[in-house]
């Protein structure tokens, strides 16, 4: 008796399985992949302006980060197993608590997420190319940039701007759609590349005047009031706001897991995102600190205080130093964009499209979309304050992250079936209710319903750091209760 013949119409290459032959990352990868993470111009202002915030209490800042990065690695670990052992990117995954349906539209919210900010950053990342551009026309004519053509605007853009864009947008694409082997290489010299110029950035501060810039750092290596229990909230602040920025990564992370070689090589590699964080911190802060000193405002009104990279370079009257520099925070924000946002949109479309998209169209979809939100950014988007509409989005991430987790842990105990995965047959275990798990579908928007409301809700805003914690764990109850069933 013939069997049925299963059909494979939700895979592609670009979706399949790993084969354990091409799972070579191993703990120094996740190293540079963690460090990439951090390593972005957000990041850095992030840091610095936690810093001043609370008044350069190292204590607060620097404990609560750790803490942070702590829950980062235990829920980096939880989502990073599964596709680890089955080879899995995080939308294929996500059939197994969804269905195929589910999945498709639930998993293209990281897409819209990531599309949106490819796009936002992209285009941060052209002001920096333009701003090069400007300092080589200068360089070769200081007139130069008072001609008409330089003076003309369009969507709030002149030709250097778009000039810039463009070249951004097309060098992004075409190396970004490439594929992981060649993403993971660009990932580690990136990584490497990026901590090089932070350590060239801090002795250039350092070095401008090391009696000054050296009472200024001992100053700010303080832990003072060590036991103050009024130090409690802002260490929780702290660690919400640390664990908020990773939130988005951490729920695509198997579309990075699945290519470590083991579960000791995962657990060692996300352990180093806490190392990241320490090495990055000590540069971040001293930078700014330094800089600040040596442009003799010392410090004195904190909200004032340029935690942006670019921003302080440009008060550096050397542009040897300032072009170098530069040079760093360009391969800083262009492997954040590609890690954070390029590659997880990448699998969520062709999830979305398995029959149609592959990593190359992926990423053509994502760049020309990127364009537009770019382009439209300075004149439209910015204005209209379509961030609260991202955070929205965002909320479904917790939810998300929770149902999955007690999925596989709990209702699946581990277990996933590799060809069903795939399937489209009625018999698919993953099949459920013509595609969509509806379990699994109340859970979430269970879910949603708490962590937006943290949002949306300004009683609840005080929240806000936590509602992807809150939204993970009333989606992982919820789902637990009806599924065990």
């Amino acid at each position: 008796m013939n069997q049925p013949k299963v059909k494979y119409s939700l895979s592609n290459w670009d979706l399949a399985t790993v084969n354990p032959n091409y799972k070579t990352w191993n703990w120094k990868d996740l190293f540079c992949y963690w460090g990439v993470n951090v390593q972005s111009i957000i990041g850095f202002s992030l840091i610095a302006s936690l810093y001043t915030i609370y008044s350069l209490n190292t204590f607060v800042v620097f404990f609560g980060t750790i803490l942070g990065s702590i829950l980062v690695y235990f829920f980096s670990n939880l989502i990073g197993k599964p596709s680890q052992k089955f080879g899995l990117p995080f939308a294929v995954l996500l059939r197994s608590s969804l269905g195929y349906k589910g999945a498709k539209f639930f998993g293209l919210l990281r897409s819209v997420v990531g599309i949106f900010m490819f796009g936002v950053q992209t285009y941060f990342l052209s002001k920096v190319i333009g701003y090069l551009i400007r300092i080589l026309i200068f360089s070769i004519d200081n007139s130069l940039l008072d001609q008409d053509i330089f003076l003309t605007f369009l969507l709030g853009l002149n030709i250097i701007d778009w000039a810039s864009f463009i070249i951004v947008i097309f060098f992004q694409a075409k190396m970004f759609g490439v594929g992981i082997q060649f993403n993971k290489k660009l990932i580690n010299i990136s990584a490497i590349t990026v901590y090089l110029g932070m350590i060239f950035f801090f002795f250039v501060v350092f070095l401008s005047d090391v009696k000054v810039t050296s009472t200024a750092f001992v100053e700010i290596i303080n832990f003072r009031n060590f036991l103050d229990i009024n130090n409690l909230a802002p260490i929780l602040t702290v660690t919400g706001t640390i664990f908020a920025y990773f939130s988005i990564i951490i729920l695509s992370f198997g579309d990075y897991s699945r290519y470590v070689k083991d579960e000791q090589n995962l657990k060692k590699g996300n352990l180093s995102l806490i190392l990241n964080l320490i090495i990055f911190s000590f540069f971040a802060v001293f930078i700014v600190v330094g800089s600040d000193t040596f442009l003799n405002q010392k410090f004195e009104d904190l909200d004032r205080i340029f935690t942006n990279p670019t921003d302080i370079i440009g008060k550096f009257d050397n542009l040897q130093i300032t072009v170098v520099v530069l040079f760093f925070i360009i391969v800083a924000s262009a492997s954040t964009n590609l890690v954070a946002n390029f590659i997880p949109s990448q699998y969520s479309l062709i999830n979305f499209l398995p029959n149609m998209l592959t990593l190359k169209s992926a990423s053509y979809v994502i760049s020309i979309i990127g364009f537009l939100i770019g382009v439209f950014w300075l004149t439209l988007l910015s204005q209209i304050g379509i961030l609260s509409f991202i955070d929205t989005f965002g909320s479904f991430f917790g939810p998300i992250f929770g149902l999955m987790i007690a999925d596989f842990y709990l209702v699946k105990q581990s277990n996933l079936s590799n060809k069903d995965i795939y399937s489209l047959e009625t018999d698919s275990i993953y099949y459920y209710s013509r595609g969509w798990h509806i379990k699994g579908v109340y859970s979430l928007v269970l879910g949603f319903i708490f962590s937006a409301s943290t949002i949306w809700n300004s009683n609840l805003m005080f929240l806000q750091s936590y509602a992807w914690i809150i939204g993970a764990f009333v989606a992982f109850i919820t789902y637990y209760l009806l599924a065990k069933k």
